[in-house]
């Protein structure tokens, strides 16, 4: 890292709120790190254990590192920081996460050998091994696999394609489209998707460089703006505002529990689903809603655009294969969103 009288080339952001137990080695992790030339701005967002003092430790020991105070809730606290930030590069961090030494450097290297892509993503793990369950492995497998600009953009409505705390971007982008905003769902999901509108960049890098820690209380899993329904609201809002917008009847593909979850949705906001697609024989030829239930493959592409709602993985590439074999082509005419 590097003292204020210097102009960092990397900021890390961090909002934290108590992580007495766990900041202590996410900060050891960012102190080994071999690209130096960093600053470290914490955020307290209200913590009520000793987090306080193990962030007052550690600046008190290093000029590199900036500890403010928030209270407000994460988005107040990322955006708060994201102002004191000064570097023209951001990485996030998280208080209870690891950072493997060369993260920094390979993230920073990338950027300045691809001055066209604002986002770096790296590989990630999930850890402590032990207590990661059958869906957050494949969330990680997947994720993994998606390294290219063009491979990210074709799941972006999947899930989201990056894991927050492992992302390193360009300041100027982020601040351009107002920072981070509350909105009700993921703060970074959201993210992704208006830097995607914007036409921002994408990479991943396939080294593994950080280490996620999978536990009961993590955010994603106790605040309800990483439900599963808020992550529909947010792709829906979005989708909205491009590859549906204007339209008023879509195809789903799926006539599972998540195709209804969409249509609920979209009923809401005044879209009817013309017809439903899927592979189960049991549900093919009957009405679903008052739209004909039909064998996936079997509709071709005539001006309403097709929704993949299929949720279980191994489905999803089935569905995809035969839409494209239909003639859909995904981004112009179909999208996957679950």
């Amino acid at each position: 890292m590097t003292t204020l009288n210097h102009i960092p080339a990397v900021s890390i952001l961090m909002p934290v709120r108590n992580e007495e137990r766990f900041l202590p080695a996410a900060l050891r992790s960012l102190a080994a790190q071999t690209f130096p030339d960093c600053e470290l701005v914490a955020v307290d967002d209200g913590s009520t254990d000793d987090t306080p003092g193990v962030l007052a430790e550690a600046a008190a020991s290093d000029p590199r590192i900036r500890v403010l105070h928030c209270g407000e809730g994460l988005v107040p606290a990322l955006n708060q920081g994201l102002k004191a930030c000064r570097a023209p590069l951001i990485a996030r961090m998280d208080g209870d996460d690891i950072a493997h030494p060369q993260r920094l450097a390979a993230q920073v290297a990338f950027l300045a050998a691809h001055p066209g892509t604002g986002l770096v993503a790296c590989s990630f793990k999930h850890f402590p091994r032990q207590q990661v369950g059958t869906g957050m492995n494949g969330y990680e497998q997947w994720q993994n696999r998606l390294i290219s600009h063009d491979e990210i953009t074709a799941d972006l409505f999947v899930e989201s394609p990056f894991v927050h705390p492992s992302v390193m971007y360009r300041r100027s982008d982020v601040e351009q489209l107002g920072g981070y905003r509350d909105q009700g769902w993921p703060e970074d999901y959201d993210l992704w998707l208006r830097l995607a509108a914007a036409q921002v960049k994408f990479a991943r890098l396939p080294e593994t460089l950080f280490f996620w820690r999978e536990r009961p209380e993590r955010t994603t899993r106790t605040n309800p703006a990483y439900a599963p329904d808020a992550f529909r609201r947010c792709k829906l809002h979005h989708l909205m505002n491009g590859f549906l917008k204007g339209e008023s009847e879509v195809i789903l593909a799926g006539a599972g529990l998540e195709g209804r979850a969409w249509y609920r949705l979209l009923r809401e906001k005044g879209i009817r689903v013309s017809a439903w697609l899927d592979v189960d024989p049991r549900k093919i030829g009957r009405e679903l809603h008052g739209a004909p239930v039909l064998a996936t493959g079997q509709v071709r592409p005539s001006g309403v655009k097709l929704l993949m709602t299929v949720g279980a993985r191994g489905a999803r590439a089935l569905v995809r294969a035969s839409s494209a074999q239909a003639g859909f082509v995904e981004g112009i005419d179909a999208v996957c969103v679950a």
